[in-house]
């Protein structure tokens, strides 16, 4: 039985603030390959300084593969290309704490604009 792709499931696991004072929250699903939760890492991590720490909730786990380009059809399943994690609407990726609110919301703002789902700021 197939599942109908307009009606999306939510996550039930990983919805609160936990560790951190904010968090970013996934608004719609996507899967996040490992190199965009770098990219957004790298971010967050200029943007937090010395003082501030925050945490990653998300673990590529799940992966993938890719053929090459220009490859007929047929000739079995590609090769790996990399991992990726399953994100739910709902689901908090990044959590930030030890900066203030302005300085929080605004790196969690730039590590969104790296991820390929629509993202919100969330406090505890």
């Amino acid at each position: 039985m197939r599942r109908n792709p307009s009606r999306v499931s939510v996550a039930t696991r990983g919805l609160s603030v936990a560790f951190g004072s904010y968090g970013l929250k996934a608004l719609g699903p996507a899967r996040i390959r490992s190199n965009q939760i770098e990219s957004a890492r790298k971010v967050l991590s200029r943007s937090v300084g010395k003082t501030g720490r925050f945490w990653i909730r998300i673990f590529p786990d799940m992966p993938y593969t890719t053929k090459p380009a220009e490859v007929k059809l047929g000739k079995g399943k590609g090769d790996l290309a990399g991992y990726a994690a399953p994100v739910l609407p709902g689901r908090i990726i990044f959590e930030v704490d030890g900066v203030d609110e302005a300085g929080a919301r605004e790196a969690l703002r730039k590590a969104g604009t790296k991820l390929p789902v629509k993202t919100k700021v969330v406090a505890r």
